[in-house]
């Protein structure tokens, strides 16, 4: 009876979460936010069209820890170490997309629009602009005043499904929601450091990855070698693109689905996808309806968007996206 109650309670939480934002947000005090917000994002995809694959990593690993409540975008202060120094985060970017659409919000109506809202939101954007079709995104969200390295927890990118459902299902994400969020990775790049393992010394083997296509794995051989060194640094780190069956890697689509039924899925994570029966069953409709896809997946990134968001008299409005407002 009393998991029952705390699993009451917990969807109620979540309804209320939902319902707590709303379509139009700043259709009275800012009615120019979502305009500026997609510009912004339509002109740095003109420059670099990687940008959606990396406002949606960013967006998912704030959400992630602590809700959607822009706490990523904070920077270390003093000795409290921020979300954005943990290994996993190191290799975010966006961040300076947030700061010029901040920096133009502030001059259109000061102090009203979240960085939560506009992470959301130039995520939201992000996705439209790359294929991956568009969706109403409810707003309202506020920033968090909190951010610190000891709080990343998020799933390994060699993970196995079952830790993955786990570490999603904190946040009331389900197994289906993982599975059609990481349909995400059919655009953008991915350090060789996430998945080395698997092309030499897959386990603690010696030998890579039996699951990965053997073309798929000497394409990725060359482009990342054998390390000499315990020692990773981010910086140097080689790149390969996410999706290594794709000829529009900046394409949101259902091509990331075709490449893990074909072995040739870069991360374990998204490989270990077609071996579990409802994952399975949800690639070959993905892979076989482009549709189904994109609106599964517009509909798992707003169940995303509620995660833990801060509404209300709660939290702030920051001014800087990276620090909490001066206190007076």
């Amino acid at each position: 009876m009393a998991a029952f109650l705390t699993s009451l309670l917990s969807l109620a939480l979540v309804v209320f979460t939902a319902l707590s934002l709303e379509l139009n947000f700043y259709r009275n005090s800012c009615p120019q936010a979502e305009a500026v917000v997609r510009k912004a994002v339509e002109e740095h995809f003109l420059r670099d069209p990687s940008i959606p694959a990396g406002l949606l990593r960013l967006h998912f690993h704030d959400c992630f820890i602590r809700g959607c409540d822009g706490s990523v975008l904070l920077d270390s202060n003093g000795n409290n170490i921020a979300e954005k120094e943990a290994p996993p985060n190191l290799s975010l970017r966006g961040f300076e997309v947030i700061d010029e659409i901040k920096g133009k919000l502030e001059r259109e109506c000061r102090g009203t629009v979240s960085c939560a809202d506009i992470l959301a939101l130039a995520t939201r954007d992000g996705v439209a602009i790359s294929g991956g079709g568009t969706y109403d995104l409810p707003t309202g969200r506020r920033d968090g005043t909190v951010s610190t390295i000891t709080d990343v927890h998020l799933p390994d990118p060699a993970s196995s499904v079952a830790d993955a459902v786990a570490a999603f299902q904190t946040i009331n994400l389900t197994l289906a929601d993982l599975t059609t969020l990481l349909g995400a990775h059919s655009v953008g790049f991915c350090h060789c450091l996430f998945f080395i393992d698997r092309l030499y010394d897959f386990k603690g083997t010696g030998f890579p990855d039996p699951d990965m296509d053997p073309t798929t794995l000497d394409i990725l051989r060359k482009k990342c070698p054998r390390p000499t060194t315990q020692i990773f640094n981010i910086s140097s780190d080689p790149k390969v693109f996410m999706n290594q069956m794709s000829s529009t890697p900046f394409t949101l689509d259902n091509s990331f689905f075709h490449s893990i039924l074909n072995g040739r899925a870069v991360l374990q994570l998204d490989q270990e996808l077609g071996f579990t029966d409802l994952t399975s069953n949800l690639l070959a409709r993905y892979s076989t309806r482009p549709g189904a896809f994109r609106w599964m997946f517009a509909k798992s990134m707003i169940k995303l968007g509620n995660v833990g968001v801060l509404t209300g008299q709660a939290g702030e409005i920051r001014l800087n996206c990276r620090e909490v407002n001066q206190r007076h």
